[in-house]
């Protein structure tokens, strides 16, 4: 299966740069996984598509202001540092820019020297491990000093920090958002739960790797990045109370459908526990937990493209998006919505 199986053409100007003023007016693309139809709706209409009974597993991750704007001790050199990962106490594995001038050794300094950092190795990629040295608490420097780390698409600056949020944001740790969440507000949440609707949370904190494309020409050639994830004893139980009496299990987001696809057996039973996972979910995979998923619109030849052709069939969501493209719906993180029933 080559990566060019998963390219269509996007015009630039349908890349939603900005969120939009109510997180739920989004569109949304109602796309029927075995018959390839679809229907033109509003996010808000998604109650219409959700029963009582039904679980709906959502993505709890917390989004760090990652994004560190500094300079290289000595030469003055400005330098961008974007944490990946927490590797232990206060060495983070990060992305550097310039690579080249961040050797170890290579002392950095934010912030006027409210936060400074020493870069202790290379690893894998390219990637830096750095040490960080201040007073305080780390996470109140990172708040004061970070910025948000937006996708490379995305190049107007963000006004509000918690539009890059979900409103059920709560574990801190994600690169980047789990961006179908962004369409729900509270009131939503709270209307969907009074429909008998079972929402349970689990978490995955995003990594960079979810932009990263995919360079290879078959797509088995291609290594998927690891990302943490957790899924709790309740959340666990929602899942397969919900599956034992026959309703369906609907993700939102591809990370919510990676943590649930990653905890589950072959019985089709998710077990509670936490840990790492590079599952990669092209077409022909077999789906053990999830049923439906709400999701965004995806950049051509991506990881995220082959899971939702994995669900509905690459055929029909490359007709869908060809669809959303001539309809202009916005694409990618800040974008409108899809439905996969």
């Amino acid at each position: 299966m080559k990566t060019s199986d998963f390219y269509f053409d996007l015009p630039q100007e349908l890349i939603a740069q900005d969120p939009l003023e109510d997180r739920s007016a989004s569109r949304l693309l109602v796309l029927d996984k075995e018959t390839g139809a679809w229907e033109h709706r509003h996010f808000t209409d998604i109650r219409e598509y959700l029963k009582p009974g039904d679980c709906l597993v959502i993505n709890d991750t917390k989004v760090i202001p990652a994004r560190l704007l500094g300079e290289r001790e000595g030469t003055g050199g400005h330098v961008e540092v974007l944490l990946l990962k927490r590797r232990e106490g206060n060495v983070w594995e990060t992305l550097v820019k310039p690579g080249k001038k961040a050797r170890p050794g290579t002392r950095l300094s934010f912030g006027g020297g409210l936060l400074r950092a020493e870069v202790t190795d290379v690893v894998d990629e390219g990637n830096r491990l750095i040490r960080f040295e201040f007073e305080g608490i780390f996470e109140e420097i990172l708040d004061q000093l970070g910025q948000m780390p937006l996708p490379p698409y995305i190049t107007h600056e963000l006004k509000d920090k918690n539009r890059y949020q979900t409103v059920y944001a709560k574990y801190e740790g994600s690169a980047a958002a789990p961006t179908a969440g962004l369409h729900f507000t509270q009131e939503l949440l709270g209307e969907i739960e009074a429909m008998g609707v079972e929402i349970a949370r689990v978490t995955l904190h995003v990594g960079l790797g979810t932009f990263r494309p995919v360079k290879a020409e078959n797509i088995l050639d291609h290594h998927m990045h690891s990302e943490w994830y957790q899924v709790t004893e309740e959340a666990a139980e929602k899942i397969n109370r919900a599956k034992a009496e026959g309703h369906r299990v609907i993700c939102v987001g591809t990370t919510s459908c990676r943590t649930v696809e990653s905890a589950s057996t072959e019985d089709g039973v998710i077990h509670a526990g936490s840990g790492d996972t590079e599952i990669f979910i092209y077409p022909g995979y077999r789906f053990k937990m999830l049923d439906c998923l709400i999701t965004n619109f995806h950049l051509p030849e991506s990881t995220l493209i082959m899971l939702v052709s994995a669900l509905a069939g690459r055929e029909h969501v490359l007709a869908a998006y060809e669809e959303a493209v001539k309809e202009r719906y916005r694409f990618f993180s800040f974008g409108d919505a899809m439905f996969i029933k």
